[in-house]
């Protein structure tokens, strides 16, 4: 028997959902906030009211696929297998799928949305300003065609690491006299060797989310992470992990690498180039934490495509791919070589 939980207004009966701008429990009905802590323990519905079970779908939809009843109005909620917070598409009551974030699947940490729906849209239309190559008619005919708060499941790392690495390194001279111009070039190996600690290493813990969009909205501030409460998730959606942490140590061991490799090359100064050609860590790992971090998704169409933008919920970072004008861009192509070709005319005519 699986269960949806809902957070009832105490004051009205309402849903209530959590506020990002105040922190709270709020009820869009009668504007009543409430504590986290306060309604931590919300009325657990008939158990008939919330019986999961598959419907009579298509053989290719049926796999993987959850089938809900609401408990506010009956009607059908569909999630996948890892849904753990989503809505009703009838009366759009938050689900919240209690099973997904209890026992070894409940999240250690959650840092709470802080930036709200309204943000989101305005960082968009931010994020198009200043963009020479966008289409002129892109701002008008493009339409957001969905944006989703998301929680997104995350395995924090801590590591010790010590590692030794050699770089080739360089040390590059030029000058000339009234008949020749003259380079030396130095040539150094060098030898690094140390060790660090690094905590709170992420690593989203999503199929479904693109590696890349996820880190490119990094960091998050974890100091503000708090312990995992289900009443966050009201009204937004979120997932369960389904990237063991083992499968994600290998990609987090990666980030440590090139992050130890940037930190000793950092010492190595007074050299023109710096690359190493041999690298050797060792990781020691520690403490590993289950989280959820929230992520705004929007998603926009302009010229029969879709495009994607993720902003962080926390601290507004923002990525995403926009579309080029192919003409604006031969055109600044153009121009480019026509200026370069004027300045070496004047530089020829001057000599």
């Amino acid at each position: 028997m699986s269960g949806v939980l809902e957070y009832k207004c105490p004051a009205c009966g309402g849903r209530l959902l959590f506020d990002s701008n105040a922190q709270r429990m709020k009820c869009p009905y009668c504007d009543s906030e409430f504590d986290i802590n306060e309604v931590s323990q919300p009325e657990t519905p008939r158990p008939d009211a919330f019986k999961a079970e598959y419907k009579e779908l298509a053989p290719e939809e049926k796999e993987g696929m959850v089938v809900y009843s609401c408990p506010s109005c009956g009607g059908e909620i569909t999630g996948d297998i890892n849904t753990a917070a989503t809505f009703c598409p009838f009366c759009g009551n938050t689900a919240i799928i209690p099973q997904k974030v209890t026992g070894m699947l409940r999240p250690d940490l959650i840092i709470p949305f802080k930036i709200t729906k309204e943000d989101a849209q305005n960082a968009l239309k931010k994020f198009y300003k200043g963009k020479a190559l966008l289409p002129g008619v892109f701002q008008e005919q493009n339409r957001i065609e969905s944006i989703k708060g998301l929680y997104v499941p995350y395995w924090l790392f801590d590591c010790d690491t010590k590692a030794s690495i050699d770089y080739k390194a360089t040390n590059v001279q030029a000058w000339s006299d009234s008949e020749y111009n003259y380079t030396k070039t130095d040539y150094y190996q060098l030898y690094r060797e140390g060790g660090a600690s690094f905590e709170y290493v992420p690593a989203d813990a999503s199929v479904k989310m693109d590696d890349a969009y996820m880190e490119s909205i990094e960091p998050y501030k974890y100091a503000e992470a708090v312990e995992f409460n289900t009443a966050y998730l009201s009204g937004y959606f979120a997932d369960k992990f389904d990237v063991e942490s083992d499968s994600a140590k290998q990609r987090v061991n990666e980030r440590v690498k090139n992050s130890m490799i940037s930190l000793f090359q950092s010492t190595a100064l007074g050299y023109t180039t710096c690359v190493p050609v041999n690298t050797n860590l060792n990781f020691e790992h520690g403490k590993l934490r289950y989280a959820l971090m929230p992520v705004w998704m929007l998603n926009t169409k302009y010229g029969g495509k879709n495009y994607l933008f993720a902003m962080n919920g926390q601290t507004g970072k923002f990525t995403g791919v926009l579309p080029v004008s192919w003409g604006k861009f031969f055109l600044w192509l153009f121009s480019l070589f026509v200026g370069l070709g004027a300045v070496g005319t004047l530089i020829v005519m001057l000599v």
